[in-house]
């Protein structure tokens, strides 16, 4: 719809847990690779943060709140939680 942000699914969990699920469309930036690429996200985007249960993801969330990104949201219960909700072709693990 026009004048709606993009909307970023943004996983920090690490390639390896990427590799075994991973959210269709989703974009991988480990949370420790996070700080140093900023850049690469668009501040006006709605980001909404994710990892395997929801503990990074907050980490996430608050680093990106404290960078000055206005609209990020965490995905509660990580991609386990969407795997048992959402969509069951994701892989638990």
């Amino acid at each position: 719809m026009a004048g709606q942000p993009d909307l970023v699914l943004l996983d920090v969990r690490e390639p390896h847990e990427y590799e075994i699920a991973r959210i269709d469309g989703a974009r991988l930036i480990p949370l420790s690779e996070l700080p140093g690429r900023l850049r690469e996200l668009d501040g006006r985007a709605e980001i909404v943060t994710h990892c395997h249960h929801g503990v990074r993801s907050l980490q996430a969330l608050a680093l990106l709140k404290g960078a000055g990104f206005a609209n990020v949201r965490s995905l509660q219960g990580g991609i386990d939680a969407w795997s048992v909700g959402v969509d069951p072709e994701v892989p638990r693990y």
